[in-house]
């Protein structure tokens, strides 16, 4: 999978503008930026995914086409934005030009949000976040004021990775693993505040459930397996003294690419305390049928955020109901002897 690229020059006019325009603004608005009329006909939504060739992005769409046509006369056009963050700018002007009313986005890069906003803004066009935060006046979501981050629907990242966390935890008590060889992996895509959420949950859960403190070898990654394993692999290289390594990150990528840089170094899988968020990687170690070090997988299901983001907005454009600043979808815990009875999907 590509590397995600930083916004080119195109991100950057836009962003200055962005900013500007929203320096003269009250604060008081919405994040959302909506016409004035409510929408009594037909209703096209343009929905923007980054990486969409992933299982989870796959289910989210699918479930936001399913929403759509269960509420009726509500189109749902997908698009694929897969790493290219000035395509998230390109494929927002076109659903501006195209008079969508409304646009759903998971950007690649979150420094685009003030570009996304201004634009759907400047064509009277609502705008919902999913899974990933976007703010309205910067490219730093972690710092920007609440009021000014864009509504999302999506997980909590702070209760993901509490689950994440505490089952770790529990695995490592249950391996009766001493703390002083033994070190944390946690990997994420350092710029992405919901991934920052859930590593910094997880490092909290761990200790209260683990009833121990160890040390966490912090890992920047592109969220992909490729890169967390090449990142992990030279961490490995560094650190031959431990024993036993606990592994989380922001998603299934980070943790399995992970995991198996450890495994490739030499460690057996009792070694391992892998726990996933996602599980749609982490069912295929265990649909193969070997020892694996991924323990267990938070299952976060895509085509319950999708539904659920088409049924905000199209609530907002026909009712005019205000759409939340965040909206959660459940979440549950799965590992080899459940994965398949609770519907993941592995890609």
């Amino acid at each position: 999978m590509a590397r995600i690229r930083r916004p080119g020059a195109v991100v950057a006019i836009g962003l200055a503008a962005a900013l500007s325009l929203a320096a003269c603004s009250s604060g008081k608005e919405s994040s959302s930026a909506s016409s004035s009329k409510k929408v009594s006909g037909k209703i096209s939504i343009a929905f923007l995914q980054k990486q969409g060739d992933q299982q989870y992005f796959i289910d989210e769409a699918d479930g936001a086409k399913a929403k759509a046509k269960q509420l009726g006369n509500v189109d749902v056009k997908i698009v694929n934005l897969g790493n290219d963050t000035n395509k998230a700018v390109s494929e927002t002007q076109a659903a501006v030009a195209q008079k969508v009313n409304g646009v759903l986005i998971v950007p690649p890069d979150p420094a685009v949000g003030p570009q996304i906003v201004q634009t759907a803004a400047g064509g009277k066009v609502t705008l919902l976040s999913t899974d990933d935060q976007i703010c309205k006046t910067g490219p730093d979501p972690a710092k920007c004021p609440k009021d000014q981050l864009v509504q999302r629907v999506g997980f909590s990242g702070s209760q993901m990775g509490t689950q994440v966390g505490q089952r770790a935890g529990e695995e490592f008590k249950k391996s009766g693993w001493k703390p002083a060889d033994t070190a944390i992996i946690s990997a994420w895509k350092q710029d992405v505040t919901v991934c920052t959420d859930r590593v910094v949950a997880a490092q909290a859960a761990f200790e209260q459930a683990a009833g121990a403190k160890v040390q966490v070898i912090k890992v920047g990654t592109d969220n992909t397996p490729t890169d967390a394993q090449s990142k992990t692999g030279a961490v490995i290289s560094g650190h031959r003294s431990v024993k036993h390594w606990v592994v989380w990150g922001c998603n299934d990528e980070n943790v399995s690419g992970a995991v198996t840089a450890i495994q490739n170094g030499g460690y057996k899988a009792a070694d391992i305390d892998g726990v996933g968020l996602g599980a749609q990687l982490a069912c295929k170690d265990w649909g193969s049928g070997k020892a694996t070090g991924m323990r267990a997988a938070l299952f976060i299901n895509g085509y319950d955020v999708g539904g659920l983001a088409v049924q905000e907005i199209v609530d907002n454009l026909r009712t005019g109901k205000p759409m939340p600043q965040e909206a959660f979808a459940p979440t549950k815990m799965v590992d080899a002897s459940n994965w398949k009875q609770e519907g993941v999907k592995c890609s």
